[in-house]
């Protein structure tokens, strides 16, 4: 059954500086030491960054060489087409194949921060310079000739690894135009198939889990969705499940969902409790008035973890110098410290008092007998108001302490 708890008034006041001057300082002094130290004059550290990836050297010689023919292209624009044709060809036909043009578009083939492009353009710039005054003509792709045949940083379209190894699928429709072949084009790799989502296998030739086969032909594969929760199936509806996934049961063709809050498939904690989702189920924490419970908030505890209890019910609990006496509190009376009379009781010292009123007045009896005026005066003064006390409501107590004394 479960029970709602609540915090008792008295805890769930937040505590207050004391008041005055001198108390107040303590009291901020105390609160001002118990931080974790001179945080400010210890600068956090710059966060950690992780460093760059280097790209591979194909990309990089990929770059440089589509850097390259920009700059033919811009220098062959700024230097040509003037409108004068025979000048042009007459003064400027060598231009184009000269060291001069070579130098200006060697000058901005790399950018000031592309570290990986000058290091690559230093070592390469000599076969640069032998592609250009010697073998443009029989090659004039600078990016097979310079980066896959003579660098060997790169392979063909379609191939992959240190060999250049045909990539699945074939080199004219890698991973059958499905996917994308890890390291192709490059002397790296492994050549294994990313399929695009739907698709698997080796050269991403057939439908992955969760969807089925729409159309195909000896080049074309088209893969669609299954419902929601089917792992296998035969169409995009709810009754063409074959398989469910994970969390769900397959019934009549159709997948339901499993509720592993009312089986033993749930694995909870004691302060915790279950929560049923699509497929599967949370565990989240009770309230901090719970020591258990079935469900969110104080309403759905099991029992109330200490310092709480439950609704309509209340604990009370005494300040400090009360103590509790059959419900109520009560100031704590502080013992004093023990003297001759601690041990009497009441009717004891009544006696002891009627005794020594009595040594007086025989003491001033005797004085009085002497003719001493004064002494005779104050000797009539005690006996009358002795007179008075024993005719008052307490003579009877008085009488019955002397008789007790005997």
């Amino acid at each position: 059954m479960s029970s709602i708890c609540r915090s008792p008034a008295w805890e769930r006041m937040a505590p207050r500086p004391p008041r005055g001057l001198v108390p107040a300082l303590v009291w901020g002094l105390s609160l001002f030491c118990s931080l974790p130290g001179p945080v400010w004059l210890q600068p956090s550290p710059p966060p950690q960054s992780s460093p760059p990836t280097e790209p591979h050297p194909c990309h990089t010689c990929r770059g440089l060489v589509d850097s390259f023919n920009k700059g033919l292209e811009r220098t062959n624009r700024d230097n040509f087409g003037g409108g004068n044709t025979a000048w042009e060809e007459e003064k400027l036909s060598k231009y184009k194949d000269s060291e001069t043009r070579l130098v200006e578009v060697l000058e901005n083939v790399c950018s000031k921060s592309d570290f990986e492009c000058h290091r690559l353009l230093e070592l390469s710039e000599e076969l640069v310079e032998s592609w250009w005054f010697h073998k443009q003509q029989e090659a004039p792709d600078l990016f097979q000739w310079l980066c896959s045949d003579s660098l060997k940083l790169c392979c063909p379209s379609g191939t992959f690894g240190p060999s250049c190894l045909p990539c699945p699928g074939g080199t004219e429709k890698p991973c059958g135009g499905y996917g994308h072949c890890e390291g192709e084009g490059t002397r790296g790799g492994s050549g294994h198939c990313d399929c695009q989502a739907g698709y698997g296998g080796e050269a991403c030739g057939q439908c992955s889990l969760g969807y089925f086969e729409v159309e195909r032909n000896a080049s074309h594969l088209v893969c669609s969705a299954c419902f929601g929760p089917c792992a296998r199936c035969s169409g995009p509806e709810e009754s063409n499940c074959l398989q469910c996934k994970r969390g769900w049961a397959l019934h009549h063709l159709k997948c339901v969902d499993i509720d592993e809050c009312g089986t033993e498939r749930a694995n909870c904690g004691a302060d915790q409790f279950c929560v049923n989702t699509e497929g599967s189920y949370e565990c989240r924490d009770c309230a901090k008035a719970c020591l258990g419970c079935m469900g969110a908030g104080p309403g759905r505890c099991k029992k109330c973890s200490p310092g709480y209890q439950q609704e309509g019910s209340y604990r009370c609990v005494c300040a400090e110098g009360y103590k509790q006496i059959e419900g109520i509190c009560v100031k704590e009376q502080i013992p004093e410290s023990a003297g001759f009379f601690s041990e009497m009781t009441e009717d004891e010292l009544v006696v002891l008092q009627q005794m020594f009123f009595g040594v007086i007045i025989c003491a001033l009896a005797t004085l009085a007998a002497k003719g001493d005026l004064v002494f005779t005066a104050i000797f009539i003064g005690a006996v009358a108001a002795m007179t008075g006390y024993w005719l008052s409501e307490r003579s009877d107590r008085v009488l019955e302490g002397f008789i007790k004394g005997r």
